[in-house]
């Protein structure tokens, strides 16, 4: 990937990885367009980098990402990268979840983690594949690959858009359309609730290690403990798993 002279759209990227991805794309020399659920946030990151272009966008609703999409391509038809970022995360206790009355609690972290991402790519890759260059990064995670059981549908729904990236970069290997996957470990960000991650690895760090993976032309990208987690055999997975359940099921009981 190419890492200057972009027009690149974030989603989530008001705050935390998202945030921290425009301001290093922006210091690159690209244009970056960065949309979100909250107005007042998206001002405080415009206040931040004056250089940001914002969006309000609830990417929940089917009909805002057809608009977001309407929208970005008619005003900025230049635009060829597209950052899949915007995600939560939910931990809670399955026996204690009320799922029959209170679903779209649930649903809805399946709906911004995976639906979105998923739609947004489809919309995106035939006008991308029009280009002569363009990306398409998806941002997974660690326990896409070593699922963290006190948060079943976020580990759930990332190692779904980790399939789903493998293939569509098996769909584009034909057009001038790159693929990329990041999978984050944790890191300090608001991920999850505020302090819910404060052991995770420094942001700034972090960023600065993905542009560095990024320049090098990588299309897997893991980052501190989720390098080697990308490539761990089946009885590995199986014992990390169960050793990071009972290290945090306290925090669910």
């Amino acid at each position: 990937m190419k890492l200057s002279g972009n027009t690149i759209l974030i989603t989530g990227g008001s705050t935390g990885i998202g945030l921290a991805f425009a301001e290093r794309f922006i210091e690159a020399g690209n244009k970056v367009i960065v949309c979100g659920r909250r107005e007042d946030v998206l001002q405080h990151a415009k206040e931040k980098f004056p250089n940001l272009i914002t969006r309000v966008s609830n990417l929940d609703i089917e009909s805002e990402r057809v608009a977001l999409f309407d929208w970005v391509t008619a005003n900025y038809p230049e635009v060829n990268v597209l950052v899949n970022n915007a995600g939560i995360q939910q931990r809670f206790n399955v026996l204690k979840g009320d799922a029959k009355n209170n679903w779209n609690y649930f649903s809805k972290e399946i709906t911004t983690n995976l639906e979105a991402p998923l739609h947004l790519s489809m919309m995106f890759a035939p006008f991308f594949a029009t280009k002569k260059e363009a990306t398409i990064i998806n941002v997974t995670s660690g326990l896409a690959f070593t699922p963290f059981a006190i948060a079943p549908i976020y580990s759930a729904s990332k190692a779904a858009l980790h399939s789903f990236t493998m293939s569509l970069r098996h769909q584009l290997s034909e057009t001038s359309v790159e693929v990329i996957e990041v999978a984050p470990p944790a890191v300090n960000t608001d991920l999850g609730g505020a302090g819910g991650h404060t052991q995770g690895e420094p942001l700034d760090a972090f960023a600065d290690g993905i542009f560095k993976e990024l320049e090098e032309g990588k299309k897997e990208i893991g980052y501190g403990t989720s390098v080697n987690r990308l490539r761990m055999t089946r009885d590995e997975v199986d014992v990390y798993v169960e050793n990071l359940y009972k290290a945090t099921k306290n925090l669910i009981e």
